[in-house]
């Protein structure tokens, strides 16, 4: 299966840019957007005791299969692209991977001692598995050995130090066009966020566009301070590679 270059696949933890990024894509006006697509099936699969877990089961599609189908069907809204955003915990074992050879797939990556900080507020208690982070450096090999190549990876850091000129390079890579469209977008919940969005976007609801540059990191102790150093390895692999 070739890789759809309108099909855009952004593969990213929690609390990582993500919902800022797919407003982004929104905002340019010939780009359909997806929140989440798996968020369904996976809490379906696991049991995991997430916020609003039975409000996203019932919203949402909980066969993954079907859900993969969705991905590579129709673009909604008969638009040119088609952006997903995708959690790369959400794509757990049982679930067949085999359709994201027609996806062209993006890693959006942050650093973990910031990943940790921001989910610790929304959900007590972080475990590895719930950010993401091995999870990614998995399915980046995966890609890469599908592809024979490394597939795109972009940086928040990058993002929220320069918003235009990472967004180009990302668009450049791409092989679509970048507007200006992209830096901006109104304030307040949007019609294609997830149902899980009033517990999850408070910040991104209150944003018209990439926050500044963040500041020092956030300093962890105790097991956020550990769980930071489980996660650093992967992010570390990716980084190196970022664009």
């Amino acid at each position: 299966m070739t890789p759809d270059p309108t099909r855009i696949a952004m593969w990213s933890g929690p609390r990582n840019l993500s919902t800022a990024m797919m407003y982004a894509f929104a905002a340019r006006g010939d780009c359909a957007v997806w929140d989440e697509p798996f968020y369904a099936a996976y809490l379906a699969a696991t049991g995991l005791p997430h916020p609003m877990a039975d409000q996203v089961i019932a919203a949402g599609m909980s066969d993954p299969a079907a859900v993969a189908a969705a991905c590579l069907g129709p673009i909604p809204q008969s638009q040119r692209l088609f952006y997903q955003k995708h959690m790369t915990l959400h794509m757990i074992p049982p679930f067949d991977r085999g359709f994201m050879r027609g996806l062209t797939n993006v890693f959006l990556i942050r650093h973990p001692a910031r990943v940790v900080a921001s989910y610790a507020q929304k959900r007590e208690a972080p475990t590895l598995a719930d950010i993401g982070f091995v999870q990614q450096a998995e399915l980046f090999d995966q890609i890469a050995d599908w592809l024979g190549h490394a597939p795109l990876v972009i940086d928040s850091a990058s993002i929220r130090a320069n918003p235009r000129e990472s967004l180009g390079k990302l668009c450049r890579a791409l092989g679509i066009g970048f507007t200006e469209n992209m830096l901006s977008w109104p304030a307040g919940p949007k019609p294609w966020d997830g149902i899980w969005a009033p517990h999850w976007y408070n910040a991104v609801h209150a944003s018209t566009g990439f926050g500044d540059p963040e500041g020092p990191l956030p300093a962890l102790k105790d097991d956020f301070a550990r769980l930071v150093d489980r996660a650093m390895p992967s992010y570390e692999k990716l980084r190196s590679l970022a664009l």
